[in-house]
């Protein structure tokens, strides 16, 4: 077992909430993001108030058709305006995808000079897209929704690396031992996910988002009841083990509670795992703010 870092305890740590309160104040969602938000919440609010605030954002706008143009959904026929982005795709998927967009946008300043950031976001999206994947097995309802709690799962790391650079750096060794989660618990007293769902939640954010991130990091024996924690769990597992071979290839089989609670077996894995990988590059063009743009 770690034992606690003699860094962490010789380190003015602030607590999670605190952590949290602040980062909150300092990586702020785009307006156009709050204002969908609060139309989402409102019971009244039609798909031409959806579509108004969208448009409102040229950004937005244009990321909202980049997506459902892109590799995640393959529409045979291109999609040019919101309202048909709206139509097809739905009110509540669109808000999920401005909502990943909204939170990758507010930490576009943070720059790969503590951790290698292109790294972050392949993990980081793998995730998301392996949960939207599995949740579309499952014929889950709210799969984008799925692909949100995946994206944001790691964005802790990013709030580390800002106001503990030093923190973070000591953070990225982990080893085939100590996998990151384990380090971070050691040298924080909490893990990325942890503060993720800390500052998800701080963002009034819904819980079916930052509740299964906060309990992402599944035991090698325990399941949750929740099917969205076991989704967001076993994704996790395979994009940590995707984005790092020559660690954790084999992992994965230290999860068969997962696989069997979930009806994903191997070759469910292996076909998950073919299919987002080619949608990966395309979707890091879209949700990577220091990726290169591909339209």
């Amino acid at each position: 077992m770690l034992q606690t870092s003699p860094y962490r305890r010789g380190f003015s740590m602030k607590s999670i909430d605190e952590i949290a309160a602040h980062a909150s104040s300092v990586f702020v969602l785009p307006e156009a993001v709050t204002h969908l938000k609060a139309c989402m919440d409102d019971g009244t609010a039609s798909m031409d108030d959806i579509a108004e605030i969208i448009a409102f954002d040229p950004a937005l706008s244009a990321q909202l058709l980049k997506v459902a143009n892109s590799a995640m959904y393959k529409f045979p026929n291109r999609i040019d305006t919101i309202s048909r982005a709206l139509q097809v795709i739905g009110t509540r998927a669109a808000y999920d995808l401005a909502l990943a967009y909204g939170v990758t946008n507010a930490f576009k300043d943070v720059h790969g000079k503590v951790i290698d950031i292109d790294r972050f976001w392949e993990q980081s999206i793998s995730c998301g897209l392996l949960a939207k994947y599995i949740g579309e097995y499952q014929k889950h309802r709210e799969a984008e929704r799925l692909f949100v709690v995946g994206l944001l799962h790691n964005i802790g790391e990013l709030v580390i690396v800002a106001q503990y650079p030093q923190l973070a750096q000591r953070c990225v060794a982990y080893n085939a031992k100590v996998k990151p989660a384990e380090l971070q618990q050691a040298l924080c007293g909490f893990t990325y996910a942890q503060l993720s769902a800390s500052l998800i939640k701080e963002w009034g954010i819904p819980p079916t988002v930052w509740q299964p991130v906060a309990q992402i990091h599944a035991s090698d024996s325990s399941l949750s009841p929740d099917v969205d924690v076991q989704i967001a769990q076993l994704a996790y597992v395979l994009a940590l083990d995707n984005i790092n071979p020559d660690l954790y290839g084999n992992s994965t089989t230290q999860y068969v509670h997962l696989h069997e609670a979930l009806g994903f077996g191997y070759e469910e894995i292996e076909d998950a795992l073919d299919i987002t990988n080619l949608q990966c590059l395309n979707v890091m063009s879209l949700f990577n703010p220091n990726a290169f743009m591909l339209y």
